[in-house]
């Protein structure tokens, strides 16, 4: 049992590698819908490239979404308008005429007409008007002339011509064609003030109906308009995808995609899912392993990367299930952002370009999506740099969304044969993918916080000089603070030249003697007199004081909060390097009990490019304070000599750097150095 936990224990990376590759598989397979795929490439205005396709079962055609854009318009355009009947206005205007028809009764009696015919006839118009209905004002303009409506009194329907209605519009001329040719015209514009006062709208839209019946009509009208039988011919291999095959066609693939799988159609869907995304995965796994080690031995850093497959994946899922009209609107390009950011250009691009082969496997119109994707995705890793820099990354995102705006438009045209189609509402998808890119900045943050790892945007705060570690240094090392100084335009301009992080160098080189700070006089750019207080000690205490600058220095940094990657810096900058003065002192004082490893900083030795330059860099410059009398010749030889020894020592042996890139950086030193002791050149007399 004992033996099996120790095992475990020394495969304890390998384990959690395995666990993270099986979870990671479960996982998008578990959120990919699991309903039929159709395995066939639909380009609208392209010749069929397949074997001749006959139908596998019977099915409708599906009409198109413009088709049922326009039936729903023609639906609305003429629906059947519904009007409700108010009875109480016609008694109420009754009781109002009576009340103010002896005004005009008097009149009448001066001109000899019956006062009780005179009334009546005036009450026959009004029953003439709300026999038939009068229609409020307001809804007046609802209607269409000779327009078919229903009036609703009580719970009877009734259909009409709405010229029928009586109307504020038409009102005066129904009362001349009443009063006309008749004995009391004399007195019709006093009828007609009447009317004009007394009478109501009785009739009134009744929207809440006639929207329920558009509705209905909506709800219960057709969404096929054919059928293929099984065994049909859909297209011959040739034919051009256009026109009702392009309908067909479309049809089969909603037919797939919305199958409903018997068990053991669906237990195979998954297995087929679980095997191509266990491919993707171990392409990302071999890839990382080949091509970055330090990647894949590292659980944090792959870690990080999985996180952002899954995350990249659960957002487009979601969004695929819930609006799928939308599905541009997922800012994927995110990915490859936060990977570049954290890692290099060819992982996130890598990682980028496998997570959109994933997502192809679930989204409609694939091949479009999967190539807009892999072209953004290119272009963010060919723009995106420097994301301390917020205008850059502002400037990089409109260029990805130009490029996904005029590779749609290309698609657009290649597909309809004209750019009349376009739908604009992608343009603005592609807008708010671009807003919402900028989250990748927040997202680093995070993921600094919880993975320990360190990006651009870290590195320029870490950059900082009146940071307070730095700071500190500063005050109690002032000598020190000013070696780091120099070191660090060294090794910056250095990895500009051979292109390495400069970013990251100089905030490696700006720490990497911190830990001196905790005893500031042992080291000879702080001692400001003549008093050593090295002569006091004997060589292997005075050793022991110059090594632990190293390891103080780490405890330091990890006190204070600085990120691995720059602790890394402060561990390698000496590598195994020999303390040469204080061996050879010790070798003078007693040359038959010396041992060259007690004088040896304990490593390791660098294993980047970026450590490599600093110790380079970190070397020649302490070096060349102790020429007492500066001069080109004698600054290129310390150069030449300090570098071709820590080579011979094999300091740089873990460290992807070649012998070009080292003689580039010693030519980088020799000319920074001249430049601060504003050295020239010596020409022979």
């Amino acid at each position: 049992m004992k033996d099996f936990i120790n095992k475990l224990y020394q495969n304890h990376a390998l384990i959690y590698k395995i666990i993270l590759f099986l979870v990671t598989t479960f996982f998008i397979v578990y959120l990919f819908p699991k309903g039929g795929q159709f395995k066939y490439n639909i380009q609208k205005g392209k010749p069929w490239q397949y074997e001749n396709l006959y139908s596998p079962f019977d099915f409708a055609i599906q009409k198109s979404k413009e088709e049922l854009k326009l039936e729903a318009e023609e639906i609305e355009n003429n629906k059947q308008l519904y009007f409700v009947v108010n009875e109480g206005v016609k008694e109420k205007v009754k009781d109002n005429y009576l009340k103010n028809i002896p005004l005009i009764l008097q009149d009448s009696a001066a001109i000899g007409l019956n006062k009780k015919r005179l009334q009546d006839f005036g009450l026959k118009f009004i029953n003439s008007v709300y026999k038939v209905g009068f229609l409020n004002k307001v809804d007046n303009n609802k209607v269409q002339k000779n327009k078919l409506i229903s009036l609703r009194k009580g719970n009877e329907l009734k259909d009409i011509i709405s010229d029928q209605l009586f109307t504020t519009d038409n009102l005066v001329s129904s009362i001349n064609n009443f009063f006309e040719k008749n004995r009391y015209q004399v007195l019709e514009d006093k009828f007609t003030t009447l009317f004009f006062e007394i009478l109501e709208p009785n009739v009134f839209f009744d929207e809440e109906l006639t929207d329920r019946a558009l509705n209905e009509e909506l709800k219960n009208r057709s969404f096929t308009k054919g059928l293929v039988s099984q065994y049909e011919i859909i297209i011959s291999k040739g034919d051009l995808v256009e026109g009702e095959k392009f309908e067909i066609l479309t049809s089969l693939k909603k037919e797939y995609d919305t199958q409903l799988w018997s068990e053991i159609n669906y237990s195979w869907i998954v297995l087929g899912y679980t095997i191509l995304v266990a491919l993707v995965l171990l392409m990302l796994f071999l890839f990382l392993q080949k091509y970055r080690p330090d990647i894949y031995n590292n659980n944090t850093k792959l870690t990080l990367i999985i996180f952002n497959i899954l995350l990249i994946v659960l957002l487009v899922t979601i969004v695929q299930k819930y609006w799928v009209n939308y599905i541009y609107v997922v800012p994927i390009i995110i990915l490859p952002i936060i990977i570049k950011a954290f890692f290099d250009a060819r992982v996130g691009l890598f990682t980028h370009v496998l997570t959109v082969l994933l997502l192809g496997f679930i989204v409609p119109n694939s091949f479009e999506f999967v190539f807009l994707q892999i072209i953004a995705g290119m272009v963010t890793i060919l723009t995106v740099s420097e994301l301390h820099r917020r205008a850059n990354l502002f400037i990089s995102i409109i260029k990805i969304t130009l490029v996904y705006i005029v590779a749609y438009i290309a698609f657009s045209i290649i597909q309809d044969g004209n750019a009349q189609q376009l739908k604009w509402n992608y343009l603005a998808m592609f807008i708010l993918n671009g807003v919402f890119s900028f989250l990748s900045l927040f997202l680093i943050l995070i993921y600094e916080k919880i993975f320990g790892l360190v990006s651009d945007v870290s590195l320029l705060e870490l950059s900082n000089t009146n940071s307070k570690l730095l700071r500190e240094l500063n005050e109690k090392a002032p000598g020190t603070f000013q070696h780091s100084m120099q070191v660090a335009n060294l090794a910056e301009a250095s990895a500009n030249e051979i292109g390495a992080n400069a970013m990251l160098v100089r905030a490696g080189a700006l720490y990497h003697d911190i830990g001196k700070m905790l005893n500031p006089m042992y080291f000879t750019e702080n001692q400001t007199t003549n008093v050593n207080p090295h002569h006091d000690l004997s060589p292997l205490d005075s050793t022991e004081i110059i090594v632990n600058h190293v390891i103080k220095g780490i405890e330091l940094a990890k006190k204070n909060g600085v990120p691995d990657r720059i602790i890394d810096f402060i561990r390698t900058h000496h590598g195994t390097n020999t303390i040469y003065y204080f061996y050879k002192l010790q070798e003078e004082l007693n040359p038959n009990d010396v041992n060259e490893n007690d004088f040896k900083y304990p490593g390791p030795i660098p294993f980047s490019k970026e450590t490599a330059v600093l110790m380079m860099c970190d070397a020649c410059e302490a070096a060349s304070k102790s020429i007492k009398e500066p001069t080109a010749n004698l600054i290129d030889e310390l150069v030449e000599k300090i570098i071709n020894s820590q080579m011979q020592n094999g300091q740089f042996m873990n460290a992807d750097i070649t012998f070009k890139e080292i003689q580039t950086i010693k030519k980088v030193i020799k000319k920074k150095l001249h430049n601060i002791y504003h050295l020239r050149i010596e020409y022979p007399e």
